[in-house]
C-alpha cells in the first residue's frame, strides 16, 4: 500500500513540473487521436446522414452491421491495418508501418462505425414536426439536411466526443502498427499515453505510469466537461 502512495505522490510530482517525457506523450496521444477524430467526422456524419434519411433496400441490416461494429476489438483493426501497410501488403510501398500515420488511420477505422452510428440515432431523434415543417416549407434536400443537422448539433457533437474518446483510450491497435517507438522526433515516435502505461506498468515503474494515467483521465474529463458544458448552455 505503501508503494502505490508513493507512486501517486511522485506521478503529481512528474505532472506538476511538467515532466518533459509525460508532457511530450500527452500532446503526441491528443494529436494523433484529434487527427483521427477529424477525418473520421468527415466520414461518419455525412455517412450517417445518408443512411439515416436515405429509403434503400438492406438498410436496417447496413445499421444493424454498424451497430455490432462498435464491439469492434482494436486488435483485430489493428492486425488489419497491419496486413495492408507491412512490407508484404498491398500498401507496404507506402511504408506506413510504425509511424504515427499508421495510427491514424488504425484509429478511424475503429472509431467510424461509432460515429456514424452515433450520428444515425441523433438524426433519428429530432422532432418530427420539425422535418415535416422543413418539408412543408419547401426545403431543398441541402436545407433540409443542414437544418436538421443543426438541431441535432449537441447529439452529434457528442458522438465526435466518445469518437475521440474510444480513440485515445485504445491500445492494441496502436501497439500493432505502432510499435510504441520512443523517438526523437514526433515522425518517428509511436509511444502515446496507453503504450506508455502499458510499458512502465511492465517494467515495474509504477509512478511514470500513474502520471500517464492521470494525464489521460483528465483529458477524458475535459471532453466530457465540454459536452457536459455546451449542453447546458442549450438547455439552462
Amino acid at each position: 500500500m505503501y508503494e502505490i502512495i508513493e507512486g501517486f505522490i511522485e506521478a503529481i510530482r512528474l505532472i506538476v513540473t511538467l515532466d518533459p517525457d509525460v508532457m511530450a506523450i500527452a500532446v503526441r496521444s491528443i494529436i494523433i487521436s484529434l487527427t483521427a477524430t477529424i477525418i473520421a467526422s468527415l466520414i461518419a456524419l455525412p455517412l450517417g446522414a445518408a443512411i439515416n434519411f436515405g429509403k434503400f433496400r438492406g438498410r436496417r441490416s447496413i445499421i444493424n452491421l454498424i451497430q455490432t461494429l462498435y464491439s469492434l476489438p482494436t486488435v483485430i483493426v489493428g492486425l488489419l491495418i497491419f496486413l495492408l501497410i507491412s512490407r508484404a501488403g498491398p500498401l507496404g510501398f507506402l511504408r506506413l508501418l510504425f509511424t504515427p500515420t499508421a495510427m491514424i488511420i488504425a484509429q478511424t477505422v475503429l472509431i467510424i462505425p461509432i460515429m456514424t452510428g452515433l450520428t444515425i440515432s441523433a438524426l433519428s431523434g429530432v422532432d418530427p414536426v420539425i422535418r415535416d415543417t422543413l418539408t412543408s416549407l419547401g426545403a431543398t434536400r441541402f436545407q433540409f439536411l443542414i437544418n436538421i443537422m443543426k438541431e441535432a448539433r449537441f447529439a452529434i457533437l457528442a458522438a465526435v466526443a466518445v469518437g475521440f474518446g474510444r480513440a485515445i483510450s485504445e491500445v492494441g491497435a496502436a501497439i500493432l502498427v505502432g510499435g510504441n517507438i520512443a523517438a526523437s522526433s514526433f515522425k518517428s515516435s509511436t509511444r502515446v499515453l496507453t503504450t506508455a502505461i502499458s510499458l512502465e506498468t511492465s517494467m515495474g515503474n509504477i509512478p511514470q505510469s500513474i502520471a500517464l494515467g492521470i494525464v489521460l483521465l483528465t483529458i477524458a474529463l475535459g471532453v466530457n466537461l465540454v459536452i457536459s458544458t455546451l449542453q447546458q448552455g442549450r438547455n439552462p
